[in-house]
């Protein structure tokens, strides 16, 4: 007799769920200049397929706060799972079997974007359900499993192209695919719990009128956009500042990002017995702050591309962190509470880079101008949490 799937295998579900947003978000950027040059596709349509990837997923996480609940979570991370495996597989085949080929690789993005953004309202939660100890040390492993993902998107997809040519891209989609596909078979047969019992959850009005779920609002925003404003920036900064090629650029600039990110979320995983969560926060914030001026002021690439590595470190808790002490303080906010601080999130990942772009612009391209510029969301971050304290403290629920 088989024995029966634990809640610690539901967790190694959701490890691997976030490895699949990491695909889902991070492997067609990589592409970019090879559909512009196999289809003809020109940079400013490239361009729209990050904003429909990210506002598709914007838009699930605001359907999700209504929807979810109804359908379960089981069903929900299934359908996830498909719908990404549908999307990265359909990179391969859609452009070549469309009269157009951009709008065959805008249906796959269509596709993967459904199942980045429903992974992204349910996986923490389903974590947060789970009748396990060490919630917050749970949670910030969970999170460091995108980090990881995504350093194994760029080095695997980089080491594919140089060896296998990058006109065979088409087999590493395929590949890729294979994880949400095989993922699909484990979530159905995990043990999932509801994060609250039927009806018992806040209704989104309730959530709408409540000052704490405002505040884990706008550190979802600052947490993202701290986070993103450098990754998204740090290849450029790495080519720039070093003058190295686009491909060690990828890997000294995105990969430093992500696995000092992935880093921080892990070691607090491992030490959140010894460590007092908000204490960790507020720190980050302080070293975030010091990591995007080293970046922007010194005159040294080293040491610039040092305050790119930093600022991973730095940023590492802010999500994950701000989930812990929402579901802490808010315990019956529910899968909307998790949803409405997804797309929080969302808005700040999209909002902060593009942020640092437009200020970089008004500067004459001055990307260190920009960088200098994103202090204020980790400071703006460092206040929130002190306000948060002082409602603590006075009792506001």
């Amino acid at each position: 007799m088989k024995k029966a799937l634990s809640y610690n295998h539901t967790i190694y579900a959701c490890y691997i769920g976030y490895i699949v947003q990491a695909i889902v978000n991070n492997f067609v950027p990589l592409l970019f200049l090879t559909f512009q040059s196999t289809f003809g596709i020109s940079l400013d349509k490239i361009a729209y397929l990050i904003t429909i990837n990210f506002g598709i997923q914007l838009l699930v996480d605001f359907v999700s706060a209504k929807y979810v609940d109804r359908i379960g979570y089981k069903r929900a991370a299934v359908i996830a799972h498909i719908t990404a495996a549908i999307g990265l597989a359909g990179l391969g085949i859609f452009p070549y079997i469309m009269p157009d080929a951009y709008v065959g690789i805008l249906i796959a993005v269509c596709f993967y974007a459904i199942g980045g953004g429903l992974l992204e309202v349910i996986i923490s939660p389903i974590v947060e359900a789970c009748p396990t100890e060490r919630k917050e040390a749970t949670m910030s492993l969970l999170h460091s499993f995108y980090c990881w993902g995504h350093m194994c998107v760029v080095i695997i997809s980089t080491l594919f192209f140089a060896l296998v040519g990058i006109e065979h891209w088409r087999i590493l989609a395929f590949t890729w695919a294979v994880v949400p596909l095989l993922n699909v078979f484990f979530f159905a047969k995990v043990p999932i719990n509801a994060l609250v019992e039927e009806g018992e959850g806040m209704s989104i009005r309730a959530l709408m009128k409540n000052k704490m779920f405002w505040l884990f609002f706008v550190l979802m925003i600052c947490g993202g956009a701290s986070e993103q404003a450098m990754s998204q920036w740090a290849s450029a900064f790495a080519e720039a500042g070093l003058g190295i090629s686009k491909t060690m650029g990828d890997l000294a600039g995105p990969c430093l990002f992500a696995l000092f990110m992935g880093s921080a979320r892990a070691i607090y995983g491992k030490y959140s017995e010894k460590i007092q969560l908000e204490q960790f926060m507020k720190v980050s914030c302080l070293l975030c702050i010091a990591s995007y001026l080293l970046a922007s002021l010194s005159g040294n690439p080293i040491l610039g591309l040092a305050g790119c590595a930093l600022c991973g470190l730095s940023v590492g808790i802010m999500w994950p962190g701000t989930f812990s002490l929402a579901s802490k303080s808010m315990k019956k906010g529910g899968t909307a509470m998790f949803a409405f601080l997804a797309l929080a999130g969302d808005v700040g990942c999209g909002g902060g880079p593009t942020l640092i772009g437009v200020i970089s612009e008004a500067f004459g391209e001055n990307l260190k101008m920009g960088l200098i510029f994103a202090i204020v969301f980790p400071i703006i971050l460092l206040l929130g949490l002190l306000y948060l304290r002082s409602l603590t403290r006075g009792g506001e629920k």
